[in-house]
């Protein structure tokens, strides 16, 4: 019997894949350093992810639209005990991350250049630890709110690939988008809000390192809500 077609709605790419021109040095990054640490989904997944890192690694950290990397880079440096693995469309991203990595001389990463939603169909069955959202795009306009990646389907993929008791965390800035995540998961079986008190969502996740993007939202007077939801 052939798996039921997934509706594409909120598995589709939307956005821009690359902006200005790259640098010489971001360039061959692309080219020499990526393909080393790009996870190869035409291979299937390994039944145990660990195998995917050049060192013993004790958990999964699957990060979805890594943006600027701060974040990805700060966790992968201060857990080496934890393999990463990022997920990032957008080409200036990629590029300004592997600098990092290589500057760093990270060996817990590894990346994916294209559709999250490849990597979650991908990934075997309660083999992730924790799965990072933070600040994806909120997609403002009620039209486009089918494009937010929290959706009923992709919560359905978390939940697949998440061990019993792993973590999602989402955080975001857009109060429309943090009532939409409440919702969805309220509404989804396998998941469950963490927070007893409300500094639970108003305080930053912990080692949580400011971003750019948060810090302009805060200039621009908007307030983060930080979401932990456990897969139950």
């Amino acid at each position: 019997m052939t798996e039921p077609r997934r509706a594409r709605a909120t598995e589709a790419f939307f956005g821009r894949r690359k902006g200005k021109p790259l640098r010489e040095r971001q360039a061959a990054h692309l080219e020499h350093l990526l393909p080393t640490l790009r996870l190869d989904l035409a291979e299937p997944a390994p039944a145990d992810l660990a195998t995917l890192f050049p060192q013993p690694v004790r958990r999964i950290r699957l990060e979805i639209g890594f943006g600027g990397g701060e974040h990805l880079v700060h966790r992968a440096a201060e857990d080496p005990a934890t393999g990463f693995i990022g997920v990032e469309p957008f080409v200036n991203s990629m590029a300004k991350l592997l600098g990092q990595i290589e500057a760093r001389k990270l060996t817990n990463v590894r990346l994916y250049d294209d559709d999250a939603t490849q990597v979650l169909d991908w990934l075997p069955e309660a083999s992730v630890d924790q799965i990072d959202l933070l600040y994806p795009d909120p997609w403002p306009k009620r039209k486009h709110w089918k494009r937010r990646f929290v959706s009923k389907v992709n919560l359905d993929r978390f939940a697949r690939i998440l061990n019993p008791g792993g973590l999602f965390c989402f955080a975001s800035d857009i109060d429309t988008y943090v009532n939409w995540t409440l919702l969805h998961c309220r509404d989804h079986a396998a998941f469950e809000w963490t927070a007893e008190k409300s500094a639970d969502w108003l305080t930053p996740f912990a080692g949580w390192p400011s971003t750019r993007y948060e810090a302009k939202a805060r200039r621009e007077g908007r307030n983060s809500a930080y979401l932990t939801f456990r897969r139950v």
